[in-house]
């Protein structure tokens, strides 16, 4: 007798960018389609000490059962750190979780019932959309350019559908790479306090910038905006500065949230786990977070230089795209000059057959897909593999 699964997983399918790794398993093949950061930038010095010191100090309490609300003195740790961000929060007003993608899973456990309707970017993280579907969201999209979410269009879709919520990744976002501007990041807190409509501020990206930082978070910005904390619900992570294994994440919002968050997390995982926290905590104690995103901004920043000349040099006027300031990725369009292939799942295709990966851009769209567009990231590549991998895409053209 075939099983009978529940009806929520009729709105969800595998990641399409999971399925994509499927296909890299030939020899030789150069990958543009992976959203993590590069092993070769871990500290793994650094964490082996900060393991090293959490045992000497605290055996008991990093290898045992621990709090849900998160490890009190990671949570210390990431207060600290979020005060260099410009944001005023003590340990009992943020969670840790089981990397930032578990508070996404906490949000929709604790915000979303069927039919409910959520706004997200058009286009957005993948693992959102089916994350928000499977708990029964209509998923309605906000068209978004180079400065983020275009808020004049997005009051519109507030005022039309009320929302639960609102979703952004306002700091190069996954897959746009787009960097919502200070006047509007200012605008979306009006709208969020005028509306009383709470913002998700998903933020893994923000310190990856390779000039000049970025504007201030949303949440940073509450503190101009009476009224904005409360409508405010703020997603961090360690994974793509520190590393992706130790999966830790928090959570940063009003405490009644916090409280039902917590209460969701109880029946996931109970806690993060221990020892990922106080090695965290030890890594963040010790300072040594400074030197390491100097290091991975020097080496990204460097990389995404190359990759756009290089898409340039290679592809012409075929591909059309903005440089990215920060982050891990080049989100594209493909033009259709010249006779040139326009649908990036048919580029996808010939490029594996050249040797090089990259994922298409029409899972990012929870509705009304723009088949021209294509996600490439340059973590992962270095500068000559990039040069070559490029070289390759040209041939696919």
């Amino acid at each position: 007798m075939p099983l009978n699964f529940a009806t929520r997983l009729d709105n969800v399918e595998t990641s399409a960018i999971r399925e994509l790794f499927k296909l890299l398993g030939k020899p030789g093949i150069i990958s543009f389609a992976g959203g993590f950061p590069d092993s070769a930038m871990f500290d793994v010095a650094g964490i082996k000490e900060a393991v090293d010191t959490a045992l000497a100090e605290n055996p008991g309490g990093m290898l045992q059962y621990g709090a849900t609300e998160g490890y009190e003195p990671l949570r210390e740790q990431l207060s600290a750190f979020m005060a260099t961000k410009g944001v005023a929060v003590n340990q009992d007003g943020l969670i840790v979780t089981t990397g930032s993608q578990q508070a996404l899973d906490l949000l929709g456990k604790t915000m979303i019932s069927p039919g409910d309707k959520v706004i997200v970017e058009a286009p957005t993280f993948l693992a959102t959309i089916q994350c928000f579907r499977l708990y029964g969201a209509e998923l309605i999209t906000a068209p978004i350019d180079a400065d983020g979410v275009k808020v004049d269009e997005l009051e519109k879709l507030i005022k039309e559908h009320k929302p639960k919520f609102v979703y952004l990744i306002p700091t190069f976002g996954n897959p746009s790479g787009a960097m919502l501007s200070l006047e509007r990041r200012k605008r979306v807190l009006e709208l969020a306090v005028q509306y009383e409509t709470l913002v998700v501020e998903d933020d893994p990206y923000g310190d990856l910038y390779f000039g000049e930082p970025p504007p201030p978070s949303i949440l940073s910005l509450c503190k101009y905006q009476p009224g904005a904390r409360e409508w405010v619900a703020h997603c961090g992570s360690l994974s793509k500065v520190l590393s992706p294994g130790l999966r830790v994440g928090w959570m940063i919002a009003q405490p009644e949230l916090l409280a039902k968050a917590t209460m969701c997390k109880q029946f996931s995982d109970a806690h993060t786990s221990t020892f990922a926290q106080a090695t965290a905590a030890q890594y963040l104690k010790a300072g040594r977070m400074p030197a390491t995103l100097a290091n991975v901004r020097k080496t990204y920043g460097e990389r995404a230089r190359v990759m756009g000349e290089s898409l340039k040099r290679e592809l012409g006027d075929a591909i059309e795209f903005t440089q990215p300031q920060g982050g891990l990725f080049f989100w594209a369009r493909l033009t259709g000059a010249g006779g040139k292939i326009w649908d990036a799942g048919e580029f996808a295709k010939k490029a594996i057959d050249q040797g090089v990966a990259f994922v298409p851009g029409a899972p990012f769209y929870a509705k009304d897909p723009d088949l021209s567009t294509l996600r490439l990231s340059f973590a992962t590549a270095d500068v000559g593999k990039i040069e070559e991998g490029v070289g390759r895409l040209g041939k696919a053209i």
